[in-house]
């Protein structure tokens, strides 16, 4: 079980006006048939910044122990009772964030329940890996950029988008499977070299040990990304000051909670940018 906030709808109290939808920075709500409607809980960050623009009160947060991210489970209970136009949304929603595995799953269970897949019309069954003309069909593999020289401007290394350990989804693509950084947060300030050295080929999740809250709902997090999310290997970086190894330790607690056993990277930085120690803590 994974520690969540949950955005809720009251439908009734929903006008439809849509002050929620501009506000909702990944995109996960949109005005369907005339109601603000939740299409991918997947890319939802639960901050809940919709909530304080909707004039009729129809936006919640809750916070609940959910199981792992499923799509079939989300298909059925979720999207498919709220109509073909929710339905749509969704699974373009997944496909534009190029999540072709849970996209799939969609499609599957769309074609084993006997449901109108609504991509079908213009893409096929598979709507992410059919060979159509469709432009946001077609698979795209990025090229890592070269970082060049001092006297040039050095690329960013970022892969995903939200980055606060709060904010992110252990579902998301971006996490699956993928080797990842955790990262406190000054961490990225004290180092000159921290997108070519660091971050270059990993998915991050950044935090403060010191000052965020909710610190359980982080170790939640991190037994899911090891154990669901299977992610292939953790690196955790922190500052060599006292309170920054909270962090190191809350990994090492994930580690001894979750299923499945991998090894960590621990970085220390120094104050003035060194790197103090970089090891393998089995």
């Amino acid at each position: 079980m994974v520690l969540r906030k949950i955005v809720l709808i009251d439908e009734e109290k929903c006008n439809g006006c849509g002050q929620c939808v501009p506000n909702c920075h990944e995109g996960a709500l949109q005005i369907i048939d005339g109601k603000a409607r939740l299409i991918s809980d997947i890319f939802c960050d639960g901050l809940g910044v919709c909530i304080g623009h909707c004039p009729l009160d129809a936006i919640t947060i809750s916070e609940q122990d959910v199981e792992p991210y499923d799509e079939r489970k989300v298909m059925e209970l979720n999207i498919v009772p709220k109509g073909v136009n929710v339905i749509r949304a969704h699974m373009e929603h997944l496909r534009d964030h190029d999540a072709k595995e849970y996209l799939d799953e969609a499609v599957d269970y769309l074609r084993d329940n006997g449901i109108y897949n609504p991509l079908s019309d213009v893409c096929g069954s598979k709507s992410m890996n059919v060979h159509c003309n469709c432009p946001e069909s077609n698979e795209r593999v990025f090229e890592a950029v070269s970082s060049g020289d001092e006297s040039g401007k050095r690329a960013s290394q970022l892969m995903q988008w939200p980055l606060q350990l709060h904010l992110v989804s252990v579902s998301a693509p971006y996490f699956k499977g993928k080797d990842v950084l955790l990262a406190a947060d000054c961490t990225a300030y004290a180092l000159g070299d921290f997108h070519k050295d660091y971050l270059c080929g990993r998915s991050l999740a950044i935090a403060c040990p010191k000052l965020d809250s909710g610190q359980d709902v982080y170790l939640g997090k991190l037994v899911a990304l090891i154990d669901d999310a299977k992610i292939k290997s953790l690196s955790v970086i922190i500052m060599e000051v006292p309170c920054c190894s909270g962090l190191f330790y809350l990994v090492l607690s994930a580690v001894q909670e979750s299923v499945r056993k991998i090894d960590v990277r621990l970085i220390v930085v120094g104050v003035q940018g060194d790197i103090i120690s970089d090891e393998i803590v089995k």
